[in-house]
């Protein structure tokens, strides 16, 4: 598995995501990927499955090092006090003494910024989390967060794939160094049906769906974090590694429309 290094931190390419996921299901899911192979869950306390996650952690057996888990606070406890029980909350339920990665999960319209990353930070240097970032960030505020507070970011992660251009925020994210963590990198399942996307898998003996998911781990500095609780499914996202997309491959998926936001910002600021 492919790493990418930021921040201090050893970031697996390819992750399970489980928004939506919960108890038992959850719980399944994330034992399945671990024992497929996968090191990279990413969860959050608004996904209310954290507790799940910890005890399919618990119950794997792999050493703790070599796993990397990422969760987030939610937009309503962005206080500093609310942030420290809310990663107080998360910990608990993950089992865990620190977390590789704690994200703000999406942005507020009255959130203080500096005061936010002060705490993040300090949870940091408490060895309690490996490494701070962002979840739904437009341009204006990564410029805020990176050039202003000068916070050490690990990642922005934002909704990203084959059917919704984010190339200002990958751009700058980019010349930053920072990786792009791409959540629903299979357009919530349309992918699969994509008729492009079908063609090139033909080509190559492979999904739809894997021709998706390699399209954005192809690109510099990019992470996924697809979502499943089947077994097949995280086995055939692991096999998508191995495709080889051509340049013919890419002009194709590059001349796809771009323009499908699948998940409402409603309460984000200022979208692009």
């Amino acid at each position: 598995m492919e790493h990418l290094q930021t921040q201090g931190i050893s970031l697996p390419r390819l992750g399970l995501g489980t928004f939506r996921m919960q108890g038992d299901i959850c719980r399944a899911a994330v034992e399945s990927a671990l024992g497929l192979g996968y090191r990279h869950i990413d969860t959050a306390e608004m996904y209310g499955n954290e507790d799940a996650v910890g005890a399919a952690i618990a119950t794997s057996g792999i050493p703790r090092k070599e796993l990397h888990i990422t969760t987030k606070v939610w937009h309503e406890n962005l206080a500093p006090d609310a942030i420290r029980r809310a990663f107080d909350g998360s910990l608990n339920r993950l089992r865990l003494d620190h977390v590789d990665l704690y994200l703000v999960h999406w942005p507020s319209r009255n959130m203080n910024l500096p005061a936010i990353f002060e705490t993040l930070l300090k949870l940091k240097q408490e060895g309690r989390t490996r490494a701070i970032g962002v979840a739904n960030f437009n341009l204006a505020l990564l410029k805020t967060a990176v050039e202003q507070i000068k916070a050490p970011i690990a990642c922005n992660q934002v909704e990203y794939h084959v059917m919704l251009d984010q190339t200002k925020v990958a751009k700058y994210l980019a010349a930053k160094s920072i990786p792009l963590v791409a959540y629903a990198p299979l357009a919530q399942g349309r992918a699969a049906s994509d008729e492009t996307l079908i063609s090139i898998g033909r080509k190559h003996g492979a999904s739809a769906a894997q021709v998706a998911l390699k399209w954005l781990l192809d690109q510099d500095s990019v992470a996924a974090i697809p979502k499943t609780s089947r077994a097949e499914s995280q086995r055939a996202n692991l096999d998508a590694l191995k495709l080889k997309l051509d340049d013919e491959d890419r002009k194709a998926i590059a001349a796809l429309p771009k323009d499908k936001r699948l998940v409402n910002p409603g309460f984000a600021l200022g979208w692009d």
